[in-house]
């Protein structure tokens, strides 16, 4: 059974840094395109990043691009999003998601088949 964990939310002060781990099971990360989602209250959820299974090369969203970073622990099967610079709109709760599909043009939720839960992040001003 595939599965995704999202852990290491919390609360950060703006300018600060959190780092998410996404920790899978029942797959291998390398076999699949990794997105990172988010969703404030009231809005879409809406893409962060995606990491190519073809060539590892990774998608940032403008809104996050140069403060937001991913990498992955292929022993572990785990992929992070080391999150510096935070903003309070980057305040959501934040998915990891898992595609079959070898490549990512744009993180696009419609295109993943399985989530996870969820982590809170929470950025004061």
């Amino acid at each position: 059974e595939v599965q995704l964990a999202e852990s290491g939310g919390g609360l950060a002060q703006t300018g600060g840094s959190l780092t998410l781990s996404c920790t899978t099971s029942g797959f291998t990360i390398v076999n699949y395109t990794i997105g990172w989602f988010r969703q404030a209250p009231g809005k879409e959820r809406e893409g962060v990043s995606c990491t190519a299974s073809s060539d590892e090369k990774t998608y940032y969203e403008d809104s996050v691009q140069g403060r937001f970073t991913v990498s992955k622990d292929y022993t572990k099967n785990t992929v992070y999003l080391q999150m510096n610079s935070l903003k309070p709109e980057d305040t959501a709760i934040y998915y990891c998601a898992a595609d079959p599909s070898p490549y990512c043009f744009r993180p696009n939720p419609p295109l993943y088949d399985y989530w996870g839960q969820g982590t809170q992040v929470t950025v004061s001003s």
